[in-house]
């Protein structure tokens, strides 16, 4: 059955959505994907079309099974892994949007964390969450919503009509995840790895938070019912008379990070990965215990399999790594990805130039909404080679600053990190990388391992895959960098960058943006 069976993933990300086809042996069948618009209404907004997304998922699936030629009906299931943290609300009549979502990397409501700061619910909200309060998430989003959105869109007359009708569940509230799962099955469904993302989900009570909900106004009407990551009971099929016109269980989902983690075969605790993105997420498997940091890290939930208790994680999370190499291309310093490489090889050094990539604030383990993107330590003859350097040299050291914090939390040595993410085909990163980070950095032979990490969520539920040991088996290394730099340089270059770090924070003041 399995030679002519295979399992979907939809892997709906920040900068583009993808649908990837994965034969039993876990390799990539067909794949396809579609970038949308980002829009930047104000500084510091970020917003994408749930539309828009929706629109590109239908066609990159269709695309993808073209392409491969194969019929939906060979599809035992889908997975879905998805942009954490964005939030869309939507019409349950019409199914359509209130507003644009609002996207991870929005920072409009830092004043209204900063205002939780003051009124001392940090420490309320760690100890539910496992979350640092940060505009990152969800919960202030929606809250923004709810204030916001513009009634028209919902053609209603009132701006009360919003809140009035989430009160009675007739808008609904969801990350990415829940929008992609409701319109290919109708049902209003989350798992509990995105849930944990929202600042609104108690990740020990495993249940949505009735003070967390009364602190953001969030009605409990409006949120989705929270399931395992790999739910035998499946959240539902697609649609026979829908585009696909087959009946496809959708019976696993995981947030981006926490899909990784799964296709990377982190299934066991101290196993760990960094993904390079948009962003990079370094992630631990710490097994049943939720492992509270005292290094800025978050805990959240890695994930669940039906039936079997929840698996928990550290995690820390650079909100700029891939995006500071868009940056170099925006800037036309590069005309291409590929470039950095040849160009950072070019020079011995960058000259004594860092770059620090905080453009929408600095994340773990330092966690300043107000730091702002800095370069520092340049003359007159610094060159685009030592910025494009420096600006890779960058990713490195925002990943030893989280490993250095996991490393304290957990008391676990890290020898070892398997890594993933389109940045890993950069061979230069990697092996900067692991001088940086002082331990060898490990590349598997297929590195969509977020989508295939949704891709075996659901296929574990359908028993498509039989247990956790097979998708062991199917985990191959492509390479290997082992450290050739002397710890004495890597240190001193890292403390170095300490000192530039200090230099980017609280830049942003009111009405300084």
């Amino acid at each position: 059955m399995t030679d002519t069976t295979y399992v979907g993933a939809v892997d709906q990300g920040t900068t583009g959505t993808r649908f990837i086809v994965f034969d039993h042996g876990g390799q990539v069948v067909a794949n396809a994907y579609e970038t949308h618009e980002q829009i930047y209404p104000e500084p510091g907004w970020v917003e994408h079309d749930p539309i828009e997304i929706w629109e590109n998922t239908k066609t990159v699936i269709t695309q993808a099974l073209g392409q491969a030629g194969i019929a939906p009906e060979q599809l035992e299931a889908i997975g879905v892994t998805n942009q954490r943290e964005t939030t869309v609300l939507w019409d349950a009549d019409s199914g359509r949007p209130v507003h644009n979502a609002i996207v991870w990397q929005d920072r409009r409501t830092t004043e209204r964390v900063e205002e939780l700061e003051e009124n001392g619910a940090v420490e309320t909200i760690r100890e539910k969450t496992g979350l640092e309060p940060d505009a990152y998430f969800s919960a202030t989003k929606a809250e923004w919503l709810l204030d916001e959105a513009d009634p028209i869109k919902m053609e209603r007359a009132r701006p009360a009509d919003i809140r009035d009708r989430a009160q009675a569940g007739d808008v609904l509230f969801g990350t990415i995840d829940s929008w992609l799962i409701y319109n290919l099955t109708g049902n209003h469904i989350t798992e509990v790895t995105n849930a944990s993302r929202t600042m609104l989900y108690n990740i020990h009570d495993l249940e949505w938070d009735d003070d967390l909900l009364e602190e953001f106004s969030i009605p409990e009407a409006m949120l989705p019912e929270v399931r395992p990551s790999s739910d035998d009971e499946t959240y539902g099929t697609t649609d026979p008379d829908g585009f696909l016109e087959a009946e496809i269980p959708i019976a696993g989902a995981l947030g981006d990070q926490q899909a990784a983690l799964f296709g990377q075969t982190c299934f066991d605790a101290g196993d760990a990965k960094n993904t390079y993105g948009t962003g990079s997420f370094f992630l631990m498997n710490t097994g049943n215990e939720a492992v509270t940091s005292d290094q800025g890290l978050l805990t959240t939930i890695g994930f669940q399999r039906s039936g079997e208790p929840v698996q928990y994680a550290l995690e820390g999370s650079i909100f700029v790594t891939g995006a500071a190499i868009e940056w170099l291309e925006d800037l036309s310093l590069i005309d291409d990805p590929s470039e950095t490489a040849e160009l950072a090889r070019s020079v011995d050094s960058t000259d004594g130039v860092y770059v620090v990539p905080a453009f929408t604030g600095l994340g773990a383990p330092h966690w300043d909404q107000r730091a702002r993107g800095t370069i520092v330590g340049m003359t007159r003859g610094t060159r685009k080679e030592h910025v494009v350097r420096a600006t890779l040299e960058s990713i490195a050291y925002q990943t030893r600053d989280v490993a250095e914090a996991m490393e304290a939390d957990s008391g676990i040595e890290m020898t070892s990190l398997k890594v993933d993410g389109g940045a890993v085909k950069n061979n230069y990163l990697c092996q900067l990388q692991s001088d940086i980070i002082g331990s060898e950095i490990v590349r598997p032979v297929v590195d969509e391992t977020t989508a295939l990490g949704s891709a075996y969520a659901a296929g574990l539920a359908v028993d498509y895959w039989d247990d956790t040991d097979s998708l062991r088996d199917n985990w191959q290394v492509d390479r290997t960098f082992e450290t050739t730099m002397d710890a004495e340089t890597a240190d001193a270059r890292y403390n170095r960058w300490l000192d530039a770090v200090e230099r980017s924070r609280d830049w942003a003041r009111d009405g300084e943006e």
